[in-house]
């Protein structure tokens, strides 16, 4: 495992690289529905060369002390991200976690798989990815499906936390949450937000 020093650098380069390449300010309809006034696209990120392999690093670290099997979450957005840990893990460490894929749904030939990857029966112990927290919608789908198979939610990762709810209806629910940026180290604040969000309700903004 990398040294706190060279975790914070880590960190600071994946902070860079999310605003070069996966931040804009805007106006934006999101996948709950609601309006933005910012939108993330970490899929910029966590394709990007570089950007995957910090992601691996950092996400890996937030596992610390926590035993799991298996890293996986909901297609399409964690699929890169759990890749880029389960690299990581083996590059790093003696004990590497296999990544797995939660379909949006489940095939329908052959084995007429919802989870693609190893066998999460058994009590295997598991964390799941959601490569940006809003309502935690999509992680908690990935939960329920990792749990009807057998599978035991150890935490939820992200990349970066909207502050809109999600971390705390995940944690209500028992389910631990890490996340390695809020929005705020994006340079947006909750001010912003509640103005932005203001203008919304009154017909300022429209999407």
């Amino acid at each position: 495992m990398k040294s706190e020093q060279n975790l914070d650098q880590a960190r600071k380069r994946l902070l860079e690289i999310i605003l070069e390449y996966g931040f804009e300010r805007g106006v934006f309809r999101l996948t709950s529905g609601k309006l933005g006034a910012y939108y993330i696209d970490c899929r910029k990120v966590s394709l990007h060369p570089e950007g995957a392999s910090l992601i691996g690093t950092l996400l890996l670290n937030e596992l610390r002390g926590l035993e799991v099997d298996a890293i996986g979450g909901l297609t399409l957005g964690a699929d890169p991200v759990v890749t880029a840990v389960a690299i990581s893990s083996f590059q790093e460490t003696n004990n590497p976690i296999n990544a797995f894929i939660v379909r949006k749904e489940a095939k329908q030939h052959g084995k007429n798989q919802g989870i693609e990857g190893p066998d999460l029966t058994d009590n295997a112990k598991v964390a799941i990815v959601d490569d940006v927290i809003t309502t935690g919608g999509s992680a908690l789908q990935a939960v329920e499906r990792v749990e009807s198979v057998g599978g035991q939610v150890q935490c939820i990762l992200s990349i970066v936390d909207r502050l809109e709810g999600g971390r705390e209806a995940m944690e209500d629910l028992g389910y631990k949450v890490k996340s390695i940026f809020t929005i705020e180290d994006l340079g947006i604040t909750k001010e912003e937000i509640e103005e932005f969000e203001r203008k919304v309700q009154l017909g300022e903004i429209v999407g």
